[in-house]
C-alpha cells in the first residue's frame, strides 16, 4: 500500500494517497473523520480526481481529430501514480506527466498538477492542467469526494441535507444506465435552495445540474459542524451516493458524461476546455469546516 501524505493546521488534518493523488482522510482538530468509510460492500473510492473525462464516453469512445480511442469512465488520473513534488507542514503537492499509456487513450502531452493547502479550518485544491503540446487540447476535469454521511457529530443521517448557494431553477440531467446522459430529464427535488438527502434520490444514479447557479453548498444536519464546499471555477455540479452508503459525493465538474449515443468529437462536446498551446487552467474547490 502507499505510504499517505499528511498535513495539517491547527483545526485539521488531511492524508493524500499518491495513486491517484486521491484525498483519502480528513478529520477535525479531535480526529473525528469527515471523510467516507470507503466500505466496500458499497464503494471503496474516496475523492477520485476526474481527468481527463467526466463520466462516461459513449460506447467508452474518445474522438479526436478523427482518431478514436477507448478510455473507461472518469478517466485514467485516478488510477495512476502521481509524482510528489513537495510537502511541506501545511500543503503537498503532486504532478502527473502524459506517458506512452496515456498517450494510447488520449494523445496529448500534459501536466496535471495537485495542489493540497490547509489554513485554519479550510482545505483548498488547486488543479492546475498545462498544454504541453503542439495543438490545442481538449479536456474536462472534475472533484469527486466523498464526506461522511452523517457526519460524526451525533446528529442523525435523515437529518443531513445541503443548501445551495443560489436558486437552481428548472430541472435535472439524468443519467442512463450506460452512464450517458439521455434527453430526457427529471424534476428538481429541492425545496427552495434546500435538499434533504435521503436515499431513493439516488435510485437512478446522481443528481446532475448542469449548469449550476452556485459556486458553493453548505452540508450537514445544521445542528452541529457544517462543511462549506466551494467551487468557482466549474460550471456543472454532481451529487451522489448508493443507496444505504455512509457517503454523500458533492461532485464539482468542468464537463459531463456524454449525451446518450454521442458520436461527436470530444473537442466540440458541451463543457469541454480548450487549453491552447503552452496555456494552462486553474480549477481550485475548497472545504471549511463550520463550528
Amino acid at each position: 500500500m502507499t505510504d499517505l501524505i499528511t498535513i495539517k493546521s491547527p483545526k485539521l488534518t488531511a492524508e493524500i494517497n499518491p495513486f491517484g493523488a486521491e484525498l483519502t482522510h480528513l478529520r477535525d482538530a479531535r480526529g473525528k473523520e469527515l471523510m467516507t468509510d470507503a466500505d466496500p460492500a458499497f464503494w471503496t473510492g474516496h475523492a477520485p480526481i476526474l481527468f481527463p473525462i467526466v463520466g462516461a464516453l459513449a460506447g467508452d469512445t474518445l474522438r479526436v481529430d478523427g482518431q478514436s480511442y477507448k478510455m473507461g469512465k472518469h478517466g485514467f488520473a485516478r488510477r495512476s501514480d502521481f509524482e510528489i513534488v513537495d510537502v511541506q507542514p501545511h500543503h503537498a503537492v503532486f504532478r502527473l506527466t502524459d506517458s506512452d499509456e496515456t498517450r494510447a487513450a488520449y494523445p496529448f502531452a500534459f501536466a496535471l498538477e495537485l495542489t493540497y493547502a490547509l489554513e485554519g479550518a479550510t482545505l483548498t485544491i488547486t488543479a492546475r492542467i498545462v498544454n504541453r503540446g503542439a495543438a490545442p487540447m481538449p479536456a474536462s476535469f472534475g472533484f469527486h469526494p466523498a464526506f461522511a454521511w452523517p457526519l460524526p457529530y451525533g446528529e442523525p443521517r435523515e437529518a443531513h441535507r445541503i443548501l445551495f448557494g443560489k436558486q437552481e431553477p428548472g430541472a435535472l440531467k439524468k443519467v442512463a444506465k450506460d452512464g450517458t446522459i439521455p434527453p430526457e430529464t427529471r424534476e428538481s427535488p429541492l425545496d427552495g435552495r434546500s435538499l434533504r438527502l435521503r436515499d431513493n434520490l439516488f435510485a437512478d444514479d446522481a443528481l446532475v445540474w448542469d449548469p449550476v447557479a452556485s459556486s458553493s453548498v453548505t452540508y450537514g444536519a445544521f445542528g452541529g459542524p457544517t462543511l462549506d464546499v466551494a467551487f468557482p471555477d466549474t460550471p456543472s455540479l454532481g451529487i451522489w451516493t448508493k443507496p444505504g452508503a455512509a457517503f454523500i459525493c458533492i461532485e464539482p465538474w468542468h464537463g459531463t458524461a456524454d449525451p446518450s449515443g454521442y458520436t461527436g468529437a470530444y473537442r466540440d462536446k458541451p463543457g469541454v476546455i480548450e487549453i491552447e498551446v503552452d496555456g494552462e487552467k486553474t480549477i481550485v474547490m475548497s472545504v471549511t469546516l463550520n463550528p
